[in-house]
C-alpha cells in the first residue's frame, strides 16, 4: 500500500527533520523545503497529497505560498503548522483554502491525526486554538465573500480607488462620474459591507485582494 506523499516546508531544519522522523512510519516525505517559493515549485512538480507549512518562512510566507500551491496542485491538502495560536490567523488560513491549522506545541499524535483528517476531506483545527473564536471569524470571512458578490463592477472600481487614498473628486475624474455619484457609490458599498469607516473598507479590500493596480 502506497503511503500518502508529504512535503514539509519549514526554515528551521531541526524542526523539519523532527517532523520527518515522526511521520516516516506512516507517510512518505517526498521533499523538505525552507522557503515559500521553493514550496510552490516543489508542489507543482511533485503534486503531494499533503503539505505541512510554517507561516514565517523566507521569500514567501506560508499562507501566501499555500494559496499558490492550491493553484498549481488543487488536490493537495495544506496544513499550517505554526507556533501562533491566534484564532484570527487560523481563520485567515482557512479563508485562503488551507485544510488544517496545527500549533507546534501539540503532541506528535495530533499532527498525525490532522493529516489523516484532511486526507478524508475534513478540516482540522489544533486543540491549542479557540474553536469558538475561529468559527465566528470564519463566518465573518464568508460573509465578506458573499457581500463582495453583491457589489457591482462600478462599486468595486470605486472601492479600489478609495483604498488607494483617492479623493471623491479625483475618483470622479478617473471614472467620469460626478463627485455626488461617487459619494453615493461609497455609501452603497459601506451599506452592503456593513462598514462603519474607511478603515473597515481598507480591511475588507485587503482581505479580499481588492487593491487595484
Amino acid at each position: 500500500m502506497q503511503h500518502p506523499r508529504i512535503i514539509i516546508a519549514d526554515d528551521h531544519k531541526m524542526v523539519a527533520e523532527l517532523f520527518r522522523e515522526v511521520l516516516s512510519p506512516e507517510f512518505d516525505v517526498v521533499a523538505m523545503v525552507a522557503d515559500g517559493q521553493d514550496l510552490v515549485t516543489a508542489a507543482a512538480h511533485l503534486k503531494p497529497d499533503v503539505v505541512l507549512a510554517d507561516i514565517a518562512m523566507p521569500v514567501l510566507n506560508g499562507l501566501d505560498a499555500g494559496h499558490q500551491v492550491k493553484e498549481v496542485s488543487p488536490a493537495t491538502k495544506i496544513i499550517i503548522v505554526t507556533m501562533n495560536p491566534d484564532p484570527e490567523v487560523a481563520a485567515e488560513a482557512f479563508h485562503r483554502g488551507m485544510s488544517g491549522y496545527v500549533v507546534k506545541t501539540c503532541d506528535s499524535s495530533e499532527l498525525i491525526n490532522a493529516i489523516k483528517d484532511v486526507l478524508r476531506g475534513r478540516t482540522y483545527l489544533s486543540s491549542g486554538v479557540s474553536r469558538d473564536d475561529v468559527a465566528v471569524l470564519r463566518w465573518q470571512n464568508k460573509k465578506f465573500v458573499d457581500e463582495q458578490q453583491r457589489l457591482t463592477p462600478r462599486q468595486i472600481e470605486v472601492l479600489e480607488l478609495l483604498v488607494q487614498g483617492r479623493r471623491m473628486k479625483e475618483i470622479g475624474q478617473r471614472l467620469n462620474l460626478s463627485a455626488r455619484t461617487v459619494a453615493f457609490h461609497k455609501y452603497r458599498i459601506m451599506e452592503v459591507l456593513g462598514a462603519k469607516s474607511n478603515a473597515d473598507l481598507i480591511k475588507y479590500a485587503v482581505r479580499n485582494h481588492i487593491t487595484g493596480a
